[in-house]
């Protein structure tokens, strides 16, 4: 997952449960270019929590999106998410070579829910302390049946999986390139997606945790497709504030922030855990992405909720695109629905 830098180019596939995201980045000296981004919606239940519950229309739904956006596109970088995988950052002594690597195993069977033998895993060194003698270790774990499925889903798709990473991560590796990380305050990346939120921290300017909330905005799109009587299509475009002149919008706001309280109760959760945790004293940041950062009253309502300031993420803040590319899509608009896509093509494969 930490990789060498050859390509020129990199394609990062997000398949979300509501849309297919694709964003091809061009590496250069001076950073990274857009040379082609798409993006697909999925029928409501084709990816219901992880599960892959139509794959005929995933499939369909990512070949026309390639065909769409570039054709001649065959590597991709993906990410998982969910039950099947496991993120977690310890500390241990300093060790190294087969040393190092058998006591990140044995600090895996201790944490990982299911068998350390049924599981893949990467890990990466974040910092070493010589003065304690001691390394923070950055592990990511799948379960290999898990895994498999996906990937054959990837290679069904006609695609080449050269990496596949983990959504936290992906959001973790955007906000870096595109911004200038404060390592005087403790940052939230909170990437809402529709069935599941990631919740990344970044403590002293690094990576210091990250934790999935089973919530999204399927619950919300679920109470206004039956509030206003709507088709999919049309609750979709609610979601993204297209339908301004169709529904009534003190009705619709009143319907948001309702269906919103298992998702905001759970990123609370999170962060109560976080806190008692780490023993941080406070979140000072929250940087809102995915798909739940576009829909309407609900990012003023998260932070009137959680009290803490916010603002949206915006991953291509720092990388060139020609706006004739995105077409209808209005970049500006769209940008945190880009962020997994954008964090995955930043990634420098072999």
């Amino acid at each position: 997952m930490f990789l060498s830098r050859r390509n020129k180019s990199t394609v990062g596939l997000d398949l979300g449960s509501s849309s297919i995201k694709l964003v091809k980045l061009d590496h250069n000296k001076s950073g990274y270019s857009v040379s082609a981004i798409g993006i697909r919606e999925l029928p409501p239940e084709a990816i219901v929590a992880d599960e892959i519950r139509d794959r005929e229309a995933v499939i369909f739904n990512v070949q026309s999106l390639v065909e769409q956006t570039d054709p001649k596109i065959r590597d991709v970088v993906v990410s998982i998410s969910g039950h099947g995988v496991i993120t977690d950052k310890f500390t241990i002594d300093r060790k190294t070579g087969p040393e190092a690597e058998q006591a990140i195993l044995f600090e895996t069977e201790q944490r990982a829910p299911f068998d350390v033998d049924d599981v893949s895993l990467d890990y990466h060194i974040i910092k070493e302390d010589e003065d304690v003698n001691k390394m923070d270790v950055l592990l990511v774990a799948a379960r290999k049946e898990y895994l498999r499925s996906y990937l054959e889903l990837i290679e069904d798709c006609g695609l080449r999986p050269a990496v596949v990473d983990d959504d936290a991560f992906a959001v973790y590796n955007a906000y870096e390139g595109n911004y200038e990380i404060d390592p005087t305050r403790v940052t939230a990346l909170v990437n809402i997606g529709f069935d599941v939120t990631n919740v990344t921290y970044l403590h002293e300017g690094l990576f210091m945790a990250t934790r999935d909330v089973s919530a999204g905005t399927r619950g919300i799109f679920d109470a206004v497709q039956k509030e206003f009587r709507l088709n999919p299509e049309l609750a979709s475009k609610a979601m993204k504030g297209e339908m301004v002149d169709s529904i009534d919008q003190d009705m619709f706001k009143a319907t948001i922030t309702s269906a919103s309280d298992e998702l905001i109760s759970g990123v609370e959760l999170a962060f109560s855990y976080f806190r008692s945790q780490t023993k941080v004293e406070q979140i000072d940041w929250i940087v809102l992405s995915g798909g739940g950062a576009l829909v309407p009253y609900l990012p003023e309502f998260l932070q009137s909720k959680i009290n803490i300031p916010l603002e949206l993420a915006n991953p291509l803040r720092n990388i060139d695109y020609d706006p004739e590319l995105f077409q209808y899509l209005q970049p500006e608009k769209i940008a945190p629905l880009l962020t997994v896509p954008v964090g995955l093509a930043m990634r420098k494969t072999k």
